[in-house]
């Protein structure tokens, strides 16, 4: 959803909530009682009406293996943004947790993001340490598709009277 409402449009298998310990603790409290059901041994969901299935990302937690590491997910509040209406997490914060999960697909949406909005590498200043070079690899990409583009448009047709001098 924060993709989307990054104008990154790319359709999904999941839907990812970033939610307090708290946040969690209510929503089993008030959705758990028959409503959706959990998956063994993950924070994963399922609706058994629509088959959607959605993650929570609990604050705390770090993207990826979940194995501890220097970017956890941070508290909503801090990182939210309202974009038609949906409260979503900021590009900044999209971006980073993209790049601390490690995982190609997330590269690909990091290397889109990077395109649709003209980053440039003083925009990974703001990121932690950790994932400033898998920015900058992301950008390299990005450059090295927009030049693999202009190869296949290829030269301007020979043919065509560009001096008017015929």
């Amino acid at each position: 959803m924060a993709l989307n409402a990054h104008n990154y449009r790319r359709t999904t298998d999941d839907v990812d909530f970033l939610l307090t310990n708290e946040g969690l603790v209510a929503f089993q409290r008030l959705y758990l009682s028959g409503t959706f059901k959990r998956v063994r041994g993950r924070c994963r969901f399922v609706d058994p009406q629509t088959g959607v299935t959605f993650d929570i990302l609990e604050t705390g937690r770090c993207p990826g293996s979940g194995a501890p590491g220097p970017i956890a997910y941070p508290n909503p509040a801090d990182v939210a943004q309202l974009i038609e209406n949906a409260s979503v997490v900021n590009l900044e914060t999209l971006i980073e947790l993209k790049l601390a999960a490690g995982r190609y697909r997330d590269f690909g949406d990091v290397v889109e993001l990077i395109r649709i909005h003209n980053l440039e590498e003083s925009f990974c200043n703001q990121f932690h340490p950790s994932v400033r070079g898998d920015f900058i690899e992301c950008l390299d990409e990005m450059r090295r598709e927009l030049e693999y583009e202009a190869r296949q448009e290829g030269p301007p047709d020979e043919n065509t009277d560009t001096d008017n001098g015929t």
